[in-house]
């Protein structure tokens, strides 16, 4: 395993975090239903491989409470029992749906603590930042409550995970002595929510920063399209999808960890395997070529950035949004016209029911990458109901 430089803490992250929001379950997803929505996780096989990561070098574990409706927390404390507790740092989140008063900060954390079978957290992040969240737990008090569960071990440190615009990013970097953030940020996104500027922003004042959606929801994990396959053919190193956009975030010296949400024992042995192979500046121009054109060639084919995250579900009209798009997404991408009308049947719903948006505005609201849901939908509608579709 390769270690990192970890913001101004004298310790060293592995280069991979295991990220316990898609953990395996014991029922096939169903269509339309995000792995981190549920609840029946295949605890033998997660606790399996969160210790076959740390037995391999892995040395960071983040989670959440709402992951799994809960049960990652549980799942993850269970994992760290005989010993693998002292051999990470262990991450988790305050998410503000919880903290509705100031004695709800102690209310939240103990029961964290509880689930996790832990004393303290190494770090705890506030969860998800946008503007309202952001606003509301300041308002509560959240840095002087944070100083106090600091101040009597229950908290290592505190940092925030992040989704929303750059401005209000440097403003909240900015705003307290952060030990470290979370961002989204990938060889496609480089210029969303903080991107490659907010990188550096926050690199420069000393945080470390972990790597959230690396893969960008597995979609640059999956085979990629013929025209993305052509420009990967023409490196001399041969990679795996997979491989040139994790390796392509190890290359940057302001990356700190790299989480990576798996959901097979395979995943966790290619992905250690490939942080291995990890190293600042390990990439030659040429190959940073070839992930700029596959990054153009995918724009070029992949109109809705949605990484079927779920935040806008549920729809108050029903509408399974991440799924409508998910459908456009692969009969644009991969001509699979057929396929996709298929898929769109086999949920319950027809393509019409995309036109049941009233345009309320709620999922645009929480949309993390600030997507025109609205309007994206009245196209999505035309397209799949098309006499040719």
């Amino acid at each position: 395993m390769q270690y990192r430089k970890f913001g101004r803490l004298d310790w060293q992250g592995s280069a991979l975090g295991f990220g316990a929001m898609r953990l395996p379950t014991l029922e096939a997803r169903p269509l339309g239903v995000s792995t981190h929505e549920m609840a029946n996780v295949d605890e033998l096989v997660a606790i399996d491989m969160i210790r076959a990561a740390i037995d391999a070098g892995v040395n960071y574990v983040d989670t959440a409470r709402p992951y799994h409706q809960g049960q990652s927390e549980i799942v993850v404390g269970k994992a760290l029992r005989d010993g693998y507790r002292s051999k990470i740092k262990l991450a988790t989140k305050l998410s503000s749906g919880w903290v509705k008063k100031e004695e709800d900060f102690d209310t939240n954390l103990d029961a964290q603590l509880e689930r996790l079978q832990t004393d303290h957290i190494d770090m705890y992040l506030l969860h998800g930042l946008q503007d309202k969240r952001w606003r509301e737990l300041q308002a509560l008090g959240v840095f002087e409550w944070a100083e106090r569960a600091i101040a009597d071990g229950r908290i290592g440190h505190l940092g925030f995970s992040f989704h929303d615009e750059l401005p209000l990013f440097r403003e909240i970097v900015d705003a307290y002595d952060w030990t470290s953030c979370q961002i989204l940020y990938n060889y496609m996104d480089i210029e969303f929510q903080a991107g490659m500027e907010g990188l550096k922003y926050a690199a420069n004042k000393g945080l470390a920063i972990t790597i959230m959606e690396p893969l960008r929801g597995g979609q640059l994990a999956r085979t990629p399209p013929q025209s993305v396959a052509e420009i990967w053919n023409e490196a001399e190193i041969q990679r795996t999808p997979a491989d040139w956009a994790l390796q392509w975030l190890w290359n940057q010296p302001e990356v700190s960890l790299v989480l990576s949400g798996m959901s097979t024992p395979d995943q966790v042995a290619q992905n250690v395997a490939s942080a291995e192979r990890s190293g600042v500046g390990s990439l030659s121009s040429r190959e940073l070529g070839l992930v700029d054109r596959a990054r153009e060639a995918f724009r070029s084919l992949s109109p809705i950035p949605c990484t079927d995250c779920k935040y806008c579900q549920p729809c108050p009209q029903g509408v399974d949004i991440p799924r409508v798009f998910a459908t456009y997404n692969q009969k644009v991408m991969y001509g699979e016209q057929g396929a996709g009308i298929t898929a769109f049947s086999d949920y319950g719903r027809s393509a019409k029911q995309s036109k049941q948006c009233i345009a309320c505005g709620q999922c645009e609201a929480v949309c993390p990458q600030l997507i025109g849901i609205i309007e994206w939908l009245k196209t999505v509608a035309a397209y799949l109901t098309a006499p040719n579709a």
